[in-house]
């Protein structure tokens, strides 16, 4: 646990920093998780009573819509916080499934426990703040202008350079429903980057 709790302390101080008293509040916190492949860490209308961090694997949010295809919604990569935010803060079911890809190493973090904890240690609640923007407000907002403005072909060399391995590690039809395209489609962009290495 511990090489766990000093590569989430890593990543928590990347947005502010936090101190020595506050760390280890919130580090009793801390609940090991351990997932096999295709595991499920939330159901679809379910109440997400915990965040987590991923230590090690990933985990692929989506959902389905009524004609029973499915959205690969996000893909959650080592060193970031995953989950439905909307569930826990609002107590209602999540509106997607989180689902173990490969073998996946977490900490859960109970979060109405995390948000009595907040309330009282500022350090913390500016750590909060910092990942609220930089998550759901500045990167929310780039992925919305990337989605208009940048074609499928973009959207994946972008996909690609910040996650290089993605394609050995991670399915073509999931990357592709990441993407809001085909599986052919894919394929077909895959060709064309082929081609001009």
């Amino acid at each position: 646990m511990e090489e766990y709790s000093k590569q989430i302390k890593t990543k928590f101080e990347s947005y502010s920093k936090i101190s020595d008293s506050s760390w280890s509040l919130l580090k009793s916190l801390f609940q090991l998780k351990k997932l096999s492949k295709n595991d499920l860490l939330v159901r679809n209308g379910t109440y997400s009573k915990s965040i987590y961090f991923v230590c090690q694997g990933l985990l692929r949010a989506y959902f389905t819509n009524p004609d029973g295809d499915i959205y690969t919604k996000n893909l959650f990569f080592e060193n970031n916080m995953a989950g439905s935010l909307v569930s826990s803060i609002l107590e209602q079911p999540s509106g997607f499934t989180l689902e173990a890809m490969e073998d996946t190493i977490l900490i859960a973090i109970d979060f109405k426990q995390f948000k009595n904890l907040i309330s009282k240690q500022d350090d913390l609640k500016d750590f909060y703040i910092a990942y609220l923007e930089k998550n759901w407000v500045i990167d929310k907002e780039s992925r919305e202008i990337s989605i208009i403005l940048e074609n499928a072909k973009e959207r994946y060399l972008k996909l690609r350079s910040e996650h290089p391995n993605i394609d050995t590690r991670v399915a073509q039809q999931h990357i592709a429903s990441h993407l809001g395209i085909t599986p052919t489609q894919l394929s077909r962009i895959r060709k064309q980057l082929n081609k001009v290495i």
